[in-house]
Parts: C-alpha cells; structure tokens; sequence
C-alpha cells in the first residue's frame, strides 16, 4: 500500500504523486507519447494507490488528458472519480502580469474547472514569474476569494522563494503547499525553505526528484547524455552545477548498492530519501507509460535505514547545489536556467 499524508485538514494525498509535465504538448523532444498506454498506466496507479495527480493550466493538454480520465471514472470504469486528487497550477504568463486581474483569475480557473471535469479544483498552486510587477499578493488574495465561492479546495504555491513565501503567509492567504524541486542534485530547499515550511505548517510538494529520468540504472558507466525531453535539458545543467558527470556516476554506484539490498531501484532509493527529509509530504513522479508502474509501487514496500541516509547524505556534502534559493536562477535574467523557460503560455 501506498503512504498517504494529509495536507490540509480532512484532505489527504498520497506521497508519491503522478506528475504530468510530461504528458504536455513539446515536452518530449523525440517522438510522441502513446496516450492510449498512458491512460493505461493513470487506471493501474489509481488501483495501486497512487491516487494523486499534478499539472498546471500551463502543461498544454494535461488538464485535458486528466478530464478524460475524470470522465472515464464517472462512467463507472473502476474507481470513482471522487477517489482521486487533482493538483494544477495558476501560472499567469510573464508579459500579462501587470494586467491580471479577478475577472482575468476567474476566467483561468474556470477554465481549468471545465477541462478537468471537476467542480472544486483540490488545489491550485500559485506562480508569479517576475516578483518586480505588483501583483503577486492581490492575485493571492483572488484566489481566496475564489475558494470562499468554492471553486478551490486549497491553495498552495509553486516556485516561490522564501522570503516571498512569507509575504504571502504575513497577508494572510492560507498556503497549504509549496512545491519546489528537491533532489539529491538540486537541494536549494535545504538553505532555508524547508525549516520555514515546517515552522509555518506548510507541506513541501518536491518536483524534479528523479531529474527527467536521470536517476536509473541505464545511465550508469556512460560518458555523456544526449537529452530526450525538456525536462532532461534541464536536469543535465543541474548536473553540471552540483556533482558533475563524475560525481553523478559515482552517485549510481552508491545508490544501485543501496536498492540492492531492498530489492528496489535507483528511482526508488532516490525518491525514498527525498520523502525521508522532514518536511516533505510528498515526491512528484512523472508518467509517461504504464511500464514503470510496478517500479513505483515498490517505493513503500522498504524503508531507508538510517545509515544508508547517512552514506548519501555524506557522499552529497563533497560537492555543491546549485546556488541561491529555489527557483532564484531560473528567475535570473541571463541565466542558463531562464534561458529555457516557456513564460508565455497561457492563452486567455
């Protein structure tokens, strides 16, 4: 069985979440999804407990793709779709700031209503591209006039950094979530996001843990990587910037002798620590085939003594993270990180 954690009173969530960035439109940059296969895999996860499901208005054709399924639950294909939590997101674009407004947050949620077939979202989780343009706080506070007519459960917030984070908290919106990406490559959390989310009861939603597929066997003993996904042109300059190609394949080797001992994988020690930190509800997993299902059932079928931690934790100190707090370099005008970030999505 799954472990489940709950992230707001009377809602909880299983602790390995089903990611779906991978399931947007551009994201793989070799080929197309089998669709049919992923909604296979969306059936099987939900039988195994994995009941938890992410994406954003801005993942093109994942709400969609999620509606589909909502639908086929209510025609009585197994569960009900009243057995599965949806998280997406609220990403207004960068050149459209300055012009949000209520009515503008309205159109966007309801917009996401109708395409995931639901009538309350679980929880919308909140960006804000440029911290300069005013705003930020007054769409916060839209979105909680939105939850008092009842069309958002719960609001949470994605790839804010802390001190604008407790911005949001000091004006009083009720953030229940925070999702960051945390992994044994990128641990910006570390620095002062986690101790602030478990001072303020705040659930930390970890994104990115397995680095676009980085973290699995097939890598190991190999000199270099030519990337298939958006996501794994992205993890490889993490790579680049915290252990390097040596360190990572060192890491490979720590790991594949910590999962043997658990009869478990690389992917699955990987996720197993990040949800060992305290502070993390929950690790977000992407899908893209039903192949891998097995494999993400048996994360919580063993637990990480405490000296395998420690022997990570050890390995990881030797070398650096990425610098700044979370999402402070992808925010950096010039970056490496910015450079490939899709800010203008969102179509009103």
């Amino acid at each position: 069985m799954t472990q489940r954690m709950e992230l707001a009173k009377d809602y909880t969530i299983s602790r390995v979440l089903n990611g779906c960035w991978q399931l947007s439109k551009g994201h793989s940059l070799q080929g197309s999804l089998d669709l049919k296969d992923v909604m296979k895999a969306f059936h099987m996860l939900v039988e195994q407990g994995f009941t938890t499901f992410d994406c954003a208005d801005i993942y093109t054709g994942a709400e969609e793709f999620i509606g589909q399924f909502v639908t086929e639950l209510k025609n009585g294909h197994g569960f009900s779709a009243d057995d599965i939590q949806i998280h997406t997101k609220y990403v207004p674009d960068i050149n459209y700031l300055s012009q949000v407004n209520y009515e503008f947050t309205e159109k966007i949620i309801d917009r996401s209503l109708m395409r995931l077939n639901r009538d309350t979202l679980d929880l919308v989780q909140f960006h804000w591209w440029d911290y300069d343009v005013p705003g930020c706080i007054e769409t916060a506070g839209d979105l909680m006039r939105l939850k008092e007519k009842g069309k958002i459960r719960n609001i949470g917030v994605t790839n804010f950094d802390t001190a604008h984070l407790k911005e949001l908290v000091d004006a009083g919106i009720p953030v229940v979530s925070m999702q960051a990406q945390y992994s044994v490559f990128d641990r910006r959390t570390e620095r002062k996001m986690l101790d602030y989310c478990k001072e303020n009861d705040i659930k930390l939603l970890c994104y990115g843990t397995l680095s676009g597929g980085f973290l699995a066997e097939k890598w190991m003993g190999r000199k270099a990587a030519e990337p298939e996904t958006r996501s794994q042109v992205k993890y490889l300059q993490i790579i680049e910037d915290s252990l390097g190609w040596d360190g990572y394949q060192e890491l490979l080797v720590l790991l594949k002798g910590i999962a043997e001992k658990y009869d478990a994988s690389i992917s699955n020690v990987a996720t197993k620590y990040i949800l060992s930190q305290d502070g993390v509800a929950g690790a977000i997993v992407g899908v893209r085939n039903s192949r891998h299902v097995e494999s993400n059932a048996q994360i919580f079928k063993f637990e990480l003594a405490e000296d395998d931690i420690h022997a990570i934790r050890t390995f990881l100190k030797q070398f650096p993270t990425p610098q700044g707090e979370p999402f402070e370099l992808e925010r950096t005008v010039g970056s490496k990180y910015r450079n490939i970030m899709h800010m203008n999505i969102t179509k009103e």
